[in-house]
């Protein structure tokens, strides 16, 4: 079971819903160490001063925001906390929005709320009426002293807390060169919807795994057991000289039914194959 990172209510009018947050993602990143390569010795970091060259000990460590080339204000840890915000200890609810109404952009990193024994009721309540509004709650929130903007959603049997970014923080597209809208020849348009209608499917994302993880771990423990596993060269891709977007969208349609044959005429595959293929991908 994991572990709550925070405990505090969820507030919209003058319902208050005590709960508990978690983390909704994990990393599964592989982490390596950086060693000597004579003797595999760890390697530290060495904090060094840039005009004296000698180490600095972290008692002799401030924080500073260079403000002009070369020339800093330094803050304490005071100022730090002076301009924290209080932790309250809540997600307040200020309004709700209709879903589509926010740019994806906008979402960052999402949390499970989980409600307390004395909140399952109310907990469920804000769960459907969102559910059957398509609403979301817009909130603020104080994690980690700092204020968050995240927005309040159902998903499943629960709700999920999604901390945004602000405006500022989003990229504007006006600094990139899109292309403006034009009118699109229509056998280009009817092939590119055949197209994207024969590679359509129901989105599975067990199916889908990060095999650049799975071919280190492969490399890992053939390494770890005294084995060398064999370099495949990769393949160059096919030279073409297509160059014409009708011939090259046409090409791709014929290629995507052949795939798609190819899969409704391959044989099920047996549940033990399939369990053990899952078991290796999460190793």
């Amino acid at each position: 079971m994991p572990h709550a990172i925070w405990s505090g209510t969820i507030n919209f009018g003058l319902v208050t819903i005590p709960v508990k947050l978690y983390p909704a993602i994990r990393s599964n990143d592989l982490r390596f160490n950086f060693l000597h390569k004579a003797d595999e010795g760890r390697i530290t970091n060495v904090r060094r001063c840039s005009i004296d060259g000698e180490e600095v000990p972290y008692s002799e460590i401030v924080r500073g925001y260079e403000y002009e080339k070369g020339k800093y204000v330094i803050l304490s840890d005071e100022d730090f906390k002076n301009a924290a915000v209080e932790a309250t200890q809540s997600v307040d609810i200020v309004q709700f929005v209709d879903l589509a109404e926010i740019n994806p952009m906008f979402f960052d990193t999402p949390y499970y709320l989980e409600p307390e024994k004395k909140g399952r009721h109310a907990y469920a309540l804000l769960r459907e009426a969102l559910k059957d509004s398509n609403k979301v709650g817009i909130a603020k929130v104080v994690l980690r002293a700092r204020e968050h903007l995240a927005a309040l959603k159902p998903n499943g049997a629960a709700l999920v807390l999604e901390l945004m970014h602000f405006a500022d923080e989003l990229v504007a597209q006006s600094e990139f060169d899109f292309p403006d809208a034009e009118k699109i020849p229509a056998n280009e348009m009817k092939v590119a919807k055949m197209l994207i209608d024969t590679m359509s499917a129901t989105f599975e994302p067990e199916q889908f795994h990060d095999t650049y993880k799975e071919k280190l771990l492969a490399l890992i423990e053939a390494r770890a057991a005294g084995r060398e596993i064999p370099r495949i060269k990769a393949k160059a891709p096919a030279a073409t000289n297509v160059v014409n977007l009708m011939d090259v969208l046409q090409r791709s349609l014929e290629e995507s039914k052949g795939a798609s044959a190819g899969r409704a005429g391959k044989p099920a595959k047996k549940g033990g194959e399939k369990k053990t293929r899952r078991k290796r991908s999460a190793a």
